[in-house]
């Protein structure tokens, strides 16, 4: 493991801590970043996503994407967890929090607004970030390439009926822009790129791959750092005016995200996955497709709604639960020792 994926956790607390206060200092640098999106997507938190997961193209062999059917278990559990389990455990604690314990302190029509957008979270499983999950806890890029391929394909027929069923509003329109734009930025484009890149380098020699791959591996950390300063600054005043309302919104959140994560570790362990196989996917159970569920929150309930603003809190709490779980696999990774006795 290499210096920076060594003390990744801090290198992430540096950069929330440095993009709070850059938003604060210099508001409207990240206002104009912010300015800059399509559909939705912001271009430049899309660039720093592409530098995350071009290294992880690159590794993708696909001769072996062809036999990931013959292990169709890890695709099966990941499948039950996105969108028979996640969605609907995310509205139950939802309704928990917000209609009950939290209900003295929120208003009626807040939380109502907050629960949406947590059920905008749970039903947008996700796309990009988890291939740097995948990567960080050495998982299958084959297999988590067709995960995460399957789960879009699912998500264009499911999003729109389980949102409209569990919001109780039958005029959910899905995105389309948003969907389409994000899978081609962050799975098509660099995927074809990455297939292109290893094919040169393959040519040259599997010696000369295998240091092109270490090299592009620092990238990985350099983007997602890079993508918490922005997400951060953008959001910098918020955290500062309602650190209360984020940080309920945040309790159900985190609890759902390791909730669903021993619920899938503990279905990867009974039908005995392999651990590269397991650890992406769990993590693309409790990982979230947070540009879509913003985008259909902001379209049904308002920028400045508390649905959009849920949502945006599942951005800003992702990060760090999500290298604590990655620091929870790798510890349970099996030992040298494990795999030759089993």
């Amino acid at each position: 493991m290499g210096f920076f994926e060594r003390f990744l956790s801090i290198w992430v607390a540096l950069g929330m801590a440095a993009g709070l206060g850059l938003g604060l200092l210099v508001p409207s640098l990240f206002q104009t970043v912010a300015g800059l999106e399509f559909a939705h997507v912001n271009l430049v938190v899309a660039v720093f996503i592409w530098v995350m997961i071009f290294p992880m193209m690159v590794q993708i062999d696909w001769n072996a994407v062809k036999d990931v059917g013959q292990k169709p278990q890890g695709l099966l559990l990941t499948l039950v967890v996105n969108w028979l389990i996640k969605p609907f455990t995310m509205a139950a604690l939802g309704v928990l929090f917000f209609q009950y314990l939290f209900a003295p302190w929120v208003d009626p029509q807040s939380a109502q607004e907050y629960i949406a957008g947590m059920i905008l979270l749970g039903v947008a499983p996700c796309t990009a970030m988890v291939f740097v999950w995948s990567q960080l806890v050495k998982g299958d890029a084959n297999y988590t390439l067709v995960q995460v391929s399957v789960n879009d394909l699912i998500m264009v027929v499911a999003f729109a009926p389980i949102t409209a069923f569990l919001l109780g509003v039958t005029d959910v329109t899905v995105p389309w822009e948003t969907l389409l734009l994000s899978t081609a930025l962050y799975v098509v484009l660099p995927l074809s790129a990455g297939m292109l890149c290893r094919r040169l380098w393959l040519a040259r020699g599997h010696e000369h791959l295998q240091r092109r791959m270490a090299q592009l591996k620092p990238w990985s950390v350099t983007g997602l750092i890079a993508t918490v300063v922005v997400l951060f600054g953008f959001q910098a005043t918020t955290i500062v005016d309602k650190p209360l309302v984020i940080a309920m919104i945040a309790v159900p959140l985190v609890l759902q995200t390791y909730g669903i994560f021993f619920i899938a570790w503990w279905g990867a362990r009974w039908l005995q996955l392999p651990h590269n196989v397991t650890g992406p996917a769990c993590l693309i159970g409790t990982s979230n497709f947070f540009e879509l569920a913003v985008a259909v929150a902001i379209s049904l309930f308002g920028l400045n709604s508390g649905a959009a603003l849920a949502t945006v809190v599942g951005v800003l709490v992702e990060v760090p639960v999500m290298l604590s779980l990655v620091a929870l696999i790798n510890r349970w990774a099996p030992t040298p020792t494990d795999q030759t006795s089993a």
